[in-house]
């Protein structure tokens, strides 16, 4: 068969033009597509180049004849520039998007064979993207990039899989493989998104956190309705005790000794308890309390170390742990701690130093990580000069030294203790009982030398032994109001009409100081709002 009849029989349906070429570079034939204009655009050294005919753009591809030797094709491929154009706009577009792409992209073969990835791979793995080209994802689990392959799984299943793998420092990754399917319908290429579940992870973690401290505080509110004295929140209204809740909360987190300094119940245990709560140790940790004047020396030792089986008579047979060790990881308070003996002072400081305690009866010691706040109404300064106090211990337990007031330096306090104690022992003896206007008067000028213990003993006391629901100033204790030789009413004999002016006016101008406005005075003095406004104006307080 000649040539042309060679090309005439097999090649000339094609629906674009072909030449045949010897090796001089001379036509032999062409098809009927292929006219004269064509010839120009042969050239010897190259097999795919561009060429332009008859304003016509083609893409020019040279094949040797499988059948005749030193003879070539030229085969001419219509081209469109404009959707080229469009073609590369839309590599570069696919690019961009591939290169800033939060997660990893990552490209595969059907056989592992790495052909692209993005820089975020870098991020993720710290790894540098350059390493991985041509890389087999066999190669990456040989050397412990990856746990497994998630592009194997792919191209067998022959559907998109998804894995979760440990990166590089640890941290929690998830892999997304999708399949690219040829014409055959067989895997050609794996798509693997790569993302990173570190932030996800921190969120899932602090919300268990969240939970948990939920839980607690639950636990701890409940604590709180059986003792008066731990409140949901701090009932102060003096700028002084605002300053130092304040100041307990923003050391709450540094692990420093603090010495709570106060006469006998001003609150140093609640301030105590205030710290702790805003602490990170309130999640670890419980709040331990003892009272180092309560125990008598000989069991005071055992009470805060412990002991072992059989240490001495009348133990328990197991042993038991002492207050160090049930508030490790929390705080442990140590209430009036001048009353401990010096022996004792001497075991506390080398716990405080060396954060480790020794069981009574034990020979070996016990690491602890406890945070102490020590608590005293007696002046330690003048017990170290006496040398009933150690100086070390007193430096050491004295870091951040706190002193509260008593309530008759702070008389801003008292109303509000007054109505919250009210509250308390209404709700808890089912009553519901109030203060006169002259009672609530005797109150706020009353010193209160027992502070805020005496206060709540008092109103516990008039809830329950008063049997109308107006307590009046008749109702408290004569020796209480003799204490002061201030009934709280005036010094010269008048009438009860003006006594209760009196009683009424002093009452309103302390409230003036204490509210922001006549709702709340309203809310305080048990009244209506409209009632608060008339009462002002009569005694000229607006």
């Amino acid at each position: 068969m000649t040539t042309k009849a060679l090309l005439s029989s097999e090649w000339s349906y094609l629906p674009f033009p072909m030449l045949l070429v010897n090796d001089r570079g001379e036509v032999i034939a062409s098809n009927e597509r292929a006219s004269e204009d064509f010839h120009r655009c042969i050239a010897e050294d190259e097999h795919h180049f561009a060429c332009n005919v008859n304003g016509k753009d083609y893409l020019v591809e040279k094949y040797e004849h499988s059948h005749i030797n030193n003879y070539f094709f030229y085969l001419f491929y219509p081209h469109d520039k404009s959707a080229a154009k469009k073609y590369e706009e839309m590599e570069r577009e696919l690019n961009s998007l591939l290169e800033s792409a939060y997660d990893a992209i990552y490209i595969t073969d059907a056989e592992g064979t790495t052909l692209k990835t993005n820089p975020a791979i870098e991020r993720i793995t710290k790894i540098p993207r350059d390493y991985y080209i041509g890389k087999n994802v066999n190669q990456l689990v040989q050397r412990g990039i990856l746990e497994e392959s998630v592009t194997f799984k792919v191209v067998e299943e022959k559907k998109p899989m998804t894995a979760y793998q440990r990166g590089q420092g640890d941290i929690e990754v998830m892999l997304t493989g999708s399949p690219i399917f040829n014409e055959d319908g067989e895997v050609e290429k794996v798509i693997t998104n790569i993302r990173d579940l570190t932030d996800l992870k921190q969120l899932r973690d602090e919300n268990q956190k969240v939970k948990e401290l939920n839980s607690f505080y639950k636990a701890e509110l409940n604590k709180m309705q059986a003792n008066p004295q731990v409140t949901k929140e701090v009932v102060c209204e003096s700028t002084e005790m605002k300053n130092i809740f304040f100041t307990g909360e923003r050391v709450a987190n540094i692990d420093a000794t603090i010495l709570v300094l106060g006469e006998t119940g001003v609150g140093k245990d609640v301030f105590a308890k205030n710290v702790h709560e805003h602490s990170l140790r309130s999640e670890q940790g419980e709040f331990i309390k003892i009272n180092c004047g309560a125990i008598p020396p000989t069991l005071l030792e055992s009470e805060l170390f412990g002991y072992e089986a059989g240490a001495f008579s009348g133990a328990q047979k197991a042993g038991k742990a002492g207050m160090f060790e049930l508030a490790n990881h929390g705080t442990l308070f140590l209430d009036e701690v001048g009353e401990l003996p010096l022996e004792l002072q001497v075991k506390l400081l080398r716990v405080l130093q060396e954060g480790e305690i020794r069981r009574v009866g034990s020979t070996h010691t016990t690491r602890i990580n406890v945070r102490v706040i020590a608590a005293t109404n007696r002046d330690l300064k003048k017990m170290v000069k006496e040398g009933i106090f150690r100086e070390d211990l007193y430096y050491r337990i004295n870091v951040i030294p706190i002193h509260i007031p008593p309530l008759r330096e702070r008389r801003e306090d008292i109303l509000p203790l007054i109505y919250f104690y009210l509250k308390h022992y209404n709700e808890k003896y089912d009553v519901n009982k109030q203060f006169s206007e002259s009672a609530l008067n005797f109150f706020y000028q009353f010193d209160w030398h027992g502070n805020v213990r005496e206060l709540a003993n008092l109103v516990e006391r008039l809830v329950v032994t008063i049997p109308t629901n107006m307590i009046d100033i008749s109702d408290i204790p004569v020796d209480i109001r003799e204490e002061t030789g201030d009934d709280g009413l005036p010094q010269e004999i008048t009438t009860l009409q003006e006594a209760t002016e009196h009683s009424e006016r002093a009452l309103l101008a302390k409230a003036l100081k204490l509210y922001e406005n006549t709702y709340k005075i309203a809310d305080a003095l048990g009244t209506s709002q409209a009632t608060i406004v008339r009462k002002l104006k009569k005694y000229e307080l607006t």
